[in-house]
């Protein structure tokens, strides 16, 4: 047998865990501004406010905007998911361990990037006026309302994630889930739970937080309301233990997040009772 078939597996293991992390590990990762390759400790995203244009004089100075420029430090903080795999179990499961331990690795990672994300958007002090009851019409309008009058980008990269009991009473919407408003096309149950409204891509989660009333915290975002660094990206090593007779399989990433701008995120408390 080559000396280089475990490098090859290695690698494979790798390239699969890497795979798995973005296929099922992570929901929200590409729904926020992201930045790559961080090196340090911590990196800075730039706010930038609003020009204003002025009239000027004839053959006078044109008159400056001075745009607001603000610096937003993002701190990346290191993560593990690792486990033994038995070299003897491997062979009386009659599973591979090793997969296993690709998927494990790989979502709880991605959890954990989602988990990162929801704790900045679970910052927002943007609420809906009425915030008892579950999600309704009314409630989902009152958000857009708020958005607009703050000059949130309608561009295609606002998305609003939820819980799977406000995905339930979404689809009581008829401008929701009726073909008849949105076009069969656009139905929810087309391939995925996800659809498109109001410009905006909603889709359920199941990691959202709540408040201290036991709402469910939903969230209407504009991509670039929230920043994410990577500093290392999903990782993986094997190693070999003899005095475990046994490979210890390990995970790893780096990773941080921070909300960015406040006004592109508006929270909907949604009861679950």
């Amino acid at each position: 047998m080559s000396n280089s078939v475990d490098e090859s597996f290695r690698h494979e293991y790798a390239t699969n865990v890497h795979i798995a992390y973005q296929r099922q590990g992570t929901k929200l990762r590409e729904t926020v501004r992201t930045q790559n390759n961080v090196r340090g400790s911590s990196t800075v995203f730039q706010k930038v406010g609003k020009g204003v244009a002025s009239v000027k004089a004839r053959h006078g100075l044109v008159p400056t905007m001075n745009v607001s420029h603000e610096a937003v430090e993002c701190f990346l903080k290191d993560f593990y998911a690792g486990d033994w795999v038995d070299r003897l179990d491997q062979i009386k499961s009659g599973t591979d361990e090793m997969k296993v331990q690709v998927n494990a690795g790989a979502y709880a990672l991605g959890r954990k990037t989602d988990d990162l994300i929801v704790a900045e958007l679970a910052k927002s002090t943007n609420l809906t006026p009425t915030t008892s009851g579950g999600l309704t019409k009314a409630k989902i309008l009152e958000a857009f309302e708020i958005l607009g009058e703050a000059d949130v980008p309608d561009d295609g990269e606002r998305y609003a994630v939820v819980g799977w009991k406000q995905w339930s009473e979404l689809l009581d919407i008829p401008e929701f889930a009726n073909a008849d408003y949105v076009g069969d096309g656009q139905l929810p149950w087309k391939h995925t739970q996800a659809k498109t409204w109001l410009g905006t891509l909603w889709f359920p989660h199941t990691g959202l937080s709540a408040d201290e009333s036991d709402n469910r915290l939903c969230h209407w975002y504009h991509k670039t309301a929230v920043g994410h660094a990577i500093g290392s990206d999903v990782t993986s090593d094997i190693t070999w233990h003899g005095d475990h007779a046994s490979h210890f399989v390990n995970n790893y990433m780096s990773q941080g997040t921070v909300l960015i701008d406040a006004a592109g995120v508006v929270t909907i408390p949604c009861a679950e009772s």
